[in-house]
């Protein structure tokens, strides 16, 4: 069974990121470029730095560190080709997303977009990045699904959803505190995923995965989660063997190509 761990971020160093995926059986994770690094923070000052980089990304700072964060992911795929399988996220406020996602997410050979981040109540931002994903053949598309992400968020995704059935939309860490709506809303729309990181209660990932056996993805969101942890709640909350290998890697797999 390939296990692949569906949602982390480059590590500061790699090699520490490799030592966790070993720990945890990873095979392959989904890595996605990122601007802070709190794995490298040692006290909490500089912890608080690091997050508030952070809080702007996510309240859409789009161009905080991008280049930075771009080529340290292509530095770790270049380092890492048979454990990393890159995505790239694009700027929403991006003229032209077509020209935007053919050169840097299939002109650099990444495999999805993401992480998407839109301001809060602001989904709808995404919808020129979904049309220019179902014009490249229907890449996978992630966007971030713990806060600031809204209720009306998630419902705004699943309108985007309906309007782009060509394009897998994954909502990630399990829709944060609207984890009841995200599974809802991800049940009835056959395009839309589910990735289990960052889940507050064990729980809402046994629900998850029993409303939505075979679109619910092992992530851990590290380095703000953990490996060895994700996939151990993965395999306390499924009783079924068939649904775990699906879980853990064989639909995530199929997702990926």
């Amino acid at each position: 069974m390939l296990i692949i761990d569906a949602h982390s971020h480059v590590h500061d160093p790699l090699t520490d990121h490799i030592a966790l995926l070993d720990e945890a059986g990873v095979d392959k994770t989904v890595l996605f470029m990122t601007r802070p690094h709190p794995e490298r923070a040692g006290t909490l000052t500089e912890l608080r730095t690091e997050m508030d980089l952070l809080t702007r990304a996510l309240a859409g700072s789009a161009a905080l560190g991008r280049e930075t964060a771009r080529r340290e992911l292509e530095a770790a795929l270049d380092a890492y080709p048979d454990r990393f399988v890159g995505f790239a996220s694009v700027p929403l406020d991006a003229p032209d997303a077509d020209a935007l996602v053919e050169r840097e997410v299939v002109g650099r050979g990444m495999r999805g977009i993401g992480e998407l981040t839109p301001p809060p109540d602001q989904a709808a931002r995404i919808e020129p990045v979904l049309r220019a994903a179902t014009d490249q053949g229907g890449l996978p598309v992630v966007v971030h699904g713990a806060a600031p992400t809204t209720a009306a968020d998630l419902r705004t995704m699943t309108d985007l959803a309906r309007r782009y059935p060509r394009v897998p939309l994954v909502v990630s860490q399990l829709g944060g505190a609207h984890w009841m709506d995200a599974i809802e809303l991800v049940r009835d729309s056959p395009n839309m995923y589910l990735e289990l990181s960052t889940a507050s209660i064990v729980f809402a990932v046994r629900l998850a995965i029993s409303e939505i056996p075979e679109r619910t993805l092992f992530g851990s969101d590290a380095p703000y989660g953990d490996p060895v942890i994700a996939r151990t709640t993965v395999e306390r909350a499924t009783r079924s063997p068939q649904v775990r290998e699906l879980v853990l890697g064989a639909t995530a797999r199929e997702l990926l190509g």
